[in-house]
């Protein structure tokens, strides 16, 4: 399990422990999370569980594979450093701490 905080484009924070196994984007699902809306479920078809990765943790993350490379093109206003999808980052013991920001938006 990891605590994962979750920060709102208007910098509120929600702190949520996530099971091991799951994805970041269904630790903001199952805990209501506003910001996340994973329009395609987690199939990594869509942009819409887009968030900023704390730049602490870029470096700390496996790096993207094609597929989500591609999704961020669509994503708003991506950061070629620390944006992510939520629905390609599993969860395990070591991603305890991390933080995530989402965008003003999802599109």
């Amino acid at each position: 399990m990891a605590k994962i905080t979750y920060v709102e484009h208007n910098g509120t924070e929600h702190e949520v422990e996530v099971a091991n196994g799951l994805t970041v984007m269904e630790g903001a699902r199952d805990n209501g999370i506003p910001g996340i809306e994973a329009d395609c479920g987690g199939a990594c078809a869509c942009s819409t569980c887009h968030v900023y990765v704390d730049p602490a943790w870029v470096d700390k993350l496996p790096p993207r594979e094609d597929m989500e490379e591609d999704m961020l093109d669509f994503a708003y206003e991506p950061d070629p450093e620390r944006s992510r999808l939520t629905c390609q980052l599993k969860v395990s013991d070591a991603l305890d701490g991390l933080r995530v920001q989402m965008p003003e938006k999802q599109i």
